[in-house]
């Protein structure tokens, strides 16, 4: 993790403002879906990308009861069964 030197507070709502620095730099748009989660004692925001929940892929992607799986794992899936 490389360390930034920027310091941000928390407004009375819980928000925080990302550097223009950093969302320029991690490709972070205006509307663009930010996932949020925490590992030990650090916060995590990382954009979110769509993936298959058995490979990782982010291509060919359709849903199934609110999870994604690609066309690949899909096929897996019919055939083991």
């Amino acid at each position: 993790m490389k360390a930034t030197g920027m310091v941000r507070k928390v407004d009375e709502l819980g928000r925080i403002v990302l550097p223009a620095e950093i969302r320029q730099l991690m490709n972070i748009n205006v509307k663009d879906p930010i996932e949020i989660y925490t590992e030990a004692d650090r916060i995590i925001l990382k954009k979110y990308q769509q993936t298959c929940i058995f490979c990782g892929a982010d291509e060919s992607l359709v849903e199934f009861k609110d999870k994604r799986v690609c066309q690949n794992c899909l096929q897996t899936l019919k055939n083991e069964l």
